[in-house]
């Protein structure tokens, strides 16, 4: 019999997890942080924008009818059966859990003290030498139930920190690497055993919060979204890239609200999740994987939890139209959050001199984030126009910051555009072949001309010149791909813009 349950349960464990992917196309996750131009203090699109949107609601009817359909096999005596199957396979990892979350939180400190110049993740940049060796202690206090609080008090520290540099509203991104985490080893450390066994809890709570928060850029900044597309167009799936970044939204966020739902819903979903973050390991490199993977291994940690006890709101949970209920009202609490919370950090026109830039994940004339200039407590700026480092006079660092506190949300993403497009630009022109170097050099440069011109569609509105924006895009696309055919048929690589 219990050959049989389990033959069972591999069957129709793959079956779901194959309408899991099939329900809802969903992207590699990259976070767009990393590794495109982002201006968080910009004025989100209206909500209106994604209501009115035919393929959000596409996207929720489907997430729906599977969530519905899990939670109804779940209240059966077959749903009992692959839990108890999911059990089996994960007792191993389950008895041992604890000692595989400690494992993986100190090989995440250990790796981002290897990169250096980050609080916590790519996008989180410090100058201060002193914090990637704080890290290094993390990693090591973490292997014993006397020092995990320390631990604990040394991540959230980290956060703090990056909360003084970049704002609240970027910094619930990032709520299950802070709080989260050092919520676990606080309670992971406790004797109270009330205390201890919301140890795995805390960490769910955290990433589903932060994944359902930056699902909402999708909605609010489509626009972040596109060089990532425009370069790297299989993470589409060959949907239109409108179709594509709404549909994409749901997604994450209805996977994040998953994990706080019944045991199967909250294991189909950490599944899909899983799937999901190791997609984007291959495209983005071992930036997205170091980046990632305490994310990962939480999300691996939700799938083996066993735990049937529902803690929050159980009775509501139980009955099927919870479903739809329990998500629409997650949704109007995170939406009103999140674009309440940009009004009254940025205003209602939003201000550029309170935002974040990231154009890639290093850069070498600031390899430190837009913070080296200023030092810890250096507000971010809108990026390239700031001139921090070692170059001024004498060899002291020049904090003129060039950008006028007047700038508007238009000047600051047209100076994102150029940031994007200068390094590759140089690089390609280094290379020894002129006529190869022309073309990489032009490729870059092109690109920067096409995100100049979606600026200007974005913010721009007189006819002429958006007709001349979307002239010059299919103008320029059109270059690009004829320049990336010669040089494939010279064998190189054009690289990325």
């Amino acid at each position: 019999m219990p050959i049989l349950d389990l033959q069972s349960f591999s069957r129709h464990a793959k079956l779901i997890a194959a309408a899991t992917a099939a329900t809802v196309a969903t992207p590699a996750h990259a976070h767009v942080k990393w590794f495109a131009p982002y201006i968080v203090g910009a004025q989100p699109a209206p909500i209106t924008n994604t209501l009115s949107d035919v393929w959000f609601w596409t996207a929720i009817v489907l997430v729906l009818v599977f969530f519905v359909g899990t939670r109804a096999v779940e209240r059966t005596g077959f749903g009992e059966r692959v839990l108890s199957g999911m059990d089996r396979v994960t007792d191993p990892l389950w008895n041992r859990l604890d000692d595989f979350v400690r494992v993986v939180i100190g090989a995440f400190f250990v790796a981002i003290f290897a990169v250096g110049g980050v609080y916590l993740t790519p996008d989180l940049k410090t100058p201060a030498e002193w914090v990637s060796w704080l890290q290094l202690l993390i990693a090591f206090g973490v292997f014993s139930r006397k020092t995990m609080p320390f631990s604990a008090a040394g991540i959230i520290l980290l956060w703090v920190l990056a909360l003084r540099d970049y704002e609240l509203f970027h910094l619930f991104d990032y709520l299950a690497l802070g709080v989260a985490v050092g919520g676990y080893l606080v309670l992971a450390a406790s004797n109270n055993p009330e205390w201890r066994k919301h140890r795995f809890e805390v960490l769910r709570w955290g990433v589903a919060i932060a994944l359902m928060w930056s699902s909402l850029e999708k909605f609010a900044y489509p626009d972040w979204f596109y060089p990532l597309v425009e370069e790297k167009p299989f993470l589409t799936f060959g949907m239109p890239r409108d179709v594509f970044i709404p549909m994409a939204g749901v997604a994450e966020f209805t996977m994040g609200f998953g994990l706080l739902w019944t045991p199967l819903v909250r294991r189909l979903s950490a599944i899909s999740l899983f799937i999901i973050f190791n997609a984007a390991v291959y495209p983005f490199g071992r930036i997205d994987l170091v980046g990632h993977a305490l994310i990962m291994a939480i999300i691996v940690a939700i799938f083996a939890d066993h735990t049937r006890e529902l803690h929050f709101l159980p009775k509501l949970k139980q009955s099927l139209a919870s479903v739809p209920a329990g998500l629409a009202i997650a949704f109007v609490i995170f939406v009103a959050g999140y674009w309440g919370l940009h009004r009254t950090f940025f205003g209602a026109e939003g201000q550029q001199q309170q935002a974040g830039l990231a154009t890639h994940s290093y850069n070498p004339e600031h390899p430190h984030g837009p913070q080296a200039a200023g030092g810890i407590g250096a507000p971010p700026t809108s990026g390239p126009a700031e001139h921090g480092g070692h170059g001024g006079p004498g060899g002291a660092a020049d904090t003129t910051v060039l950008t006028p506190p007047e700038q508007t949300p238009a000047n600051a993403a047209y100076e994102a555009t150029m940031s994007t497009m200068h390094r590759p630009m140089m690089e390609g022109m280094r290379h020894p072949d002129p006529d190869v170097a022309f073309m990489l050099g032009m490729i870059p440069h092109h690109q920067g001309a096409i995100d100049m011109a979606r600026v200007q569609l974005q913010y721009g509105a007189d006819p002429q010149a958006r007709a001349f924006a979307e002239h010059l895009i299919g103008e320029q696309e059109a270059e690009i791909d004829q320049m990336r055919q010669w040089l494939q048929q010279r064998g190189v690589e054009s690289g990325s813009r």
